[in-house]
């Protein structure tokens, strides 16, 4: 699911929720374009500082008993973001059909698949059930099995540990910076399936092969098959 266009239409929801009415919602989607991947502390402290909402968050601390004002106002955009993913009209729409067609496609080749996400696992879930997937996958990390985030690999080590593979004959399709970084220094190799909010970062890097980084979604999977061949075919499948 593309949820970074989730992600920036809650944080900057967020923001008009706090704000005076002196920026539109466009202006803080625009601005979250240049912190995409970064931890929510990273990119509430920019967006706080960059539309001047920091004294407007403070006054919102006591209400859900935090001491920070970046932790009130990730507590307003996290409530805005569980109430969008509520529809799940709003889920189908933003679905993935390549992505998607990737992993139909890994299963039948009897691939060992599984889902790395920060997000929340009652938010995985959500979608999950949604798209009606929740069972394809042989495991599922999420931000509440880790102690890290991306860019750091705990994510990546876990799902290698629990698959039962060498992170070398894994593979991670990811489409932040931080996410490309992650599956790097977890020793996996790594396809990048960019998007409007990350392409320009994946690309500005210089971590992976230009072959490897896939801004039209309809190539996503000849490059992993593509990958698979260099690689000599020692990506794991289930037995």
């Amino acid at each position: 699911v593309k949820t970074e266009q989730l992600k920036a239409q809650s944080y900057a929801q967020a923001a008009l929720e706090l704000g005076q009415g002196t920026f539109g919602e466009q202006d803080v989607i625009n601005a979250y374009r240049g912190v995409v991947g970064l931890s929510r502390q990273e990119v509430a402290q920019y967006l706080l500082g960059r539309f001047d909402l920091e004294d407007a968050a403070r006054i919102r601390m006591d209400a859900y008993n935090v001491v920070t004002p970046w932790q009130a106002y990730i507590q307003i955009r996290m409530r805005i973001y569980e109430s969008i993913l509520e529809d799940p009209l709003v889920i189908v729409k933003h679905r993935c059909p390549y992505n998607l067609d990737l992993l139909v496609w890994a299963r039948e080749a009897r691939y060992k698949t599984g889902l790395a996400t920060l997000s929340r696992c009652s938010q995985a879930g959500r979608v999950l059930q949604v798209l009606d997937i929740s069972n394809e996958f042989d495991f599922i990390a999420t931000g509440d099995d880790v102690n890290t985030g991306k860019p750091e690999p705990e994510i990546y080590r876990l799902m290698a540990h629990e698959l039962g593979i060498q992170p070398a004959s894994g593979l991670v399709i990811e489409d932040s910076l931080n996410g490309v970084k992650a599956a790097l220094a977890a020793g996996m190799g790594c396809v990048a399936a960019t998007s409007e909010f990350t392409g320009k970062s994946v690309r500005a890097s210089k971590l992976l092969d230009e072959r490897w980084i896939v801004d039209n979604p309809q190539n996503l999977k000849n490059v992993v098959k593509e990958y698979i061949q260099t690689t000599d075919g020692t990506v794991n499948r289930r037995k």
